[in-house]
């Protein structure tokens, strides 16, 4: 008869909960035991009773290695074929983001690609960005669409997002976003395009279960306010939340219009006025920021971070994974980024890839946090202190990944 009461007992750790309640929510010398895939216990070594091989059917020493919540990647577009360099070297020669894309470059060139790709093409090329991810401590991904463009396309890069899932070791969230840009065949018919987006691709994508949430790039090279308050309209109509691409290259009122929206994240926000700072505060929307594509593409225009602040709006960072502006699968690089270019705290990052970024994808009540009754996602970082996971530049120190309470990696 076995009376042992956890499955494992993880020991001799520096535990960084990620709650409120301390610098990291920090626990020295600490323990955390997981039974049936939660977190049943953890708390100071000193406060375990009992024999350690009398708790836990397994034993894991640490050796005072530092354990942290799995992170959270809760902006990126993971799925698409091919790349482009080209319109890289383009940049550097002159060229800005925007004069590419109005000369048919930019998200065009990755939706021809995209829509060239066999699904399972598709999925092999994804594959390795997502195994990227997942050898960074990375345990849950949110993949968005919006390179396909027509129902047959946006429903082809939603099962891959789903294979991905099925595949590896990663939870994934999945997000359409038919409201990224204007396939060819609509150009200069925006209300068509959206039209085609309310009353045909969001239906058949909650038809088909396939997101749990609707995004919209809302910009000058996007769409208007009334568009994406038309496609709000219609996610909310068919049960799914509501993120947006806002303020990035301009300030278009996007983030106040979704946090109107109860939107779960308003994710770019270099542009964002301080009027739409205080509607996120109300609405409680998280602010994604995303420092790969403000490298990469060499913006100026520093998010508001100090206001972001002052107002409690939480910040999550992410990679925002995808061909033209952030090509990027390092989202521990990111967590350096965010303190080197946007001014972050350590803590305030380390934040926004685990208890804000879980806020960002809705699931903050059972990821996140390394908090008794959730999902036991956690990561055994080869480092004695948290703070060697901000500083270091893009250096992977991942020693082992728990999803679930089995160990992954």
């Amino acid at each position: 008869m076995n009376n042992k009461r956890w499955d494992a007992l993880w020991i001799n750790a520096q535990i960084a909960t990620m709650e409120n309640n301390a610098p990291y929510g920090l626990i020295k010398n600490a323990a955390l035991a997981i039974m049936d895939g939660k977190i049943a216990w953890l708390g100071a070594m000193a406060d375990l009773q009992g024999e350690h091989e009398n708790l836990a059917e397994q034993i894991l020493d640490v050796e005072g290695r530092c354990i942290t919540p799995g992170l959270i990647d809760c902006h990126t577009h993971l799925v698409y074929a091919g790349n482009r360099a080209n319109e890289f070297e383009m940049r550097l020669q002159g060229m800005s983001y925007s004069d590419i894309a109005k000369s048919g470059g930019g998200i065009a060139s990755t939706v021809a690609a995209t829509r060239d790709a066999t699904e399972e093409k598709l999925f092999q090329e994804s594959m390795k960005r997502a195994h990227a991810m997942v050898a960074g401590g990375v345990t849950t991904i949110e993949i968005k669409s919006g390179y396909g463009l027509d129902v047959k396309n946006e429903l082809k890069m939603l099962r891959v997002a789903h294979r991905i899932g099925v595949s590896l070791p990663v939870t994934i969230f999945s997000t359409f976003l038919g409201a990224h840009a204007l396939p060819p065949e609509y150009q200069n018919r925006a209300d068509e395009y959206i039209s085609y987006v309310c009353t045909e691709m969001i239906p058949a994508v909650a038809h088909a279960k396939l997101a749990r949430a609707v995004d919209v790039f809302c910009d000058e090279i996007g769409f208007n306010l009334l568009q994406t308050e038309r496609v709000f309209s219609a996610a909310k109509q068919y049960g799914l939340a509501v993120k947006c691409h806002a303020e990035q290259l301009t300030n278009m009122n996007g983030a106040a219009l979704a946090a109107r929206y109860d939107a779960l994240s308003v994710d770019h926000l270099e542009h964002l006025s301080e009027e739409g700072v205080r509607e996120l505060a109300h609405a409680g929307t998280v602010a994604v920021l995303l420092p790969g594509a403000f490298y990469f593409l060499r913006e100026k225009k520093m998010p508001p971070v100090e206001w972001l602040r002052t107002h409690h709006v939480p910040m999550a960072i992410a990679t925002d994974c995808n061909p033209g502006s952030s090509p990027v699968t390092s989202l521990l690089l990111m967590l350096n980024m965010a303190c080197t270019m946007l001014g972050l705290t350590p803590e305030e990052a380390l934040a926004g890839v685990t208890r804000n970024a879980a806020k960002a994808l809705g699931m903050g009540a059972t990821h996140g946090t390394l908090t008794v009754g959730k999902v036991a996602d956690f990561v055994i970082w080869d480092v004695e202190q948290v703070v060697e996971l901000v500083y270091y530049v893009g250096w992977n120190r991942c020693a082992a990944v728990v999803r679930g309470g089995e160990v992954v990696l």
